[in-house]
């Protein structure tokens, strides 16, 4: 694996032609938890799956399509249309330089654009190929079952983001009680309106303070994230390259 760190020298001389694009976010987690945890949720994917794939990392672009949240002071929101335009410049100018698979990555749930955006892609230049990393669809489940958080009810701002927060960034944390339990009603116009709108703080989910010690917030944040994403790893390099190999006749 090699990142912006290495040079331009020990990259050209590793061969290597896949590069991870992750994109996180800076959007409010409620009155306790920093803006910046979707991008730290996206830099561990990323460095995950530089490793599994050999791949160049990109540095994780902080913004994203954060509308929901744009009411609560701090958040920045992309339109998909100008966060779409970006990563496919920098597409196009990496495949330039010989790299031709890439894989997205996002730590923001509210990245709609995703989907359309890699569809366009391979639509639109045939000679390289642009994937996610959503083939084990079992993923979340099973990490949500390694770090006893079964019962789970939390869109954003809840328990398991304290407990990522405590894991990545305990500095960061204000521990106390936050959240509500949101109506499950709500859900239906969580994508129409601000969640200043539908939520009592912008905690689409409910922490209580005592119900944990420290940590055992933070070894939950480590136990779920790293299940998840191992999931997420497992036959990511065979998708890619089969998927390559597809689309490009080379089989």
């Amino acid at each position: 694996m090699m990142n912006y760190t290495n040079t331009t020298t020990e990259l050209s001389d590793s061969q290597i032609d896949t590069a991870i694009i992750s994109v996180g976010a800076t959007e409010q987690f409620g009155p306790c938890l920093p803006m910046h945890l979707d991008t730290l949720i996206a830099e561990q994917y990323a460095q995950a799956y530089g490793i599994e794939l050999n791949a160049y990392v990109l540095p994780t672009l902080p913004f994203n399509t954060s509308e929901e949240h744009a009411h609560f002071k701090g958040t920045v929101t992309v339109s998909p249309n100008i966060i779409t335009s970006m990563l496919e410049e920098i597409i196009v100018n990496l495949s330039r330089q010989g790299f031709n698979k890439f894989v997205l990555c996002n730590g923001h749930g509210g990245a709609y654009w995703e989907s359309a955006f890699i569809k366009h892609i391979n639509f639109k230049y045939p000679d390289l190929i642009l994937i996610h990393p959503h083939h084990n669809r079992n993923a979340w489940e099973a990490a949500i079952h390694s770090a006893g958080l079964e019962g789970l009810n939390e869109l954003h701002g809840g328990l398991l983001s304290v407990c990522t927060a405590m894991w990545l960034c305990p500095d960061k944390v204000k521990l106390h009680s936050m959240g509500s339990d949101i109506p499950q009603g709500y859900i239906k116009f969580a994508d129409f309106m601000g969640w200043e709108k539908l939520t009592t703080d912008g905690c689409w989910g409910l922490f209580n303070l005592g119900d944990f010690i420290s940590e055992e917030l933070a070894l939950k944040g480590k136990v779920f994230w790293e299940t998840f994403i191992q999931h997420k790893c497992e036959g990511l390099k065979d998708l890619l390259v089969e998927a390559f190999l597809k689309k490009t006749n080379r089989v």
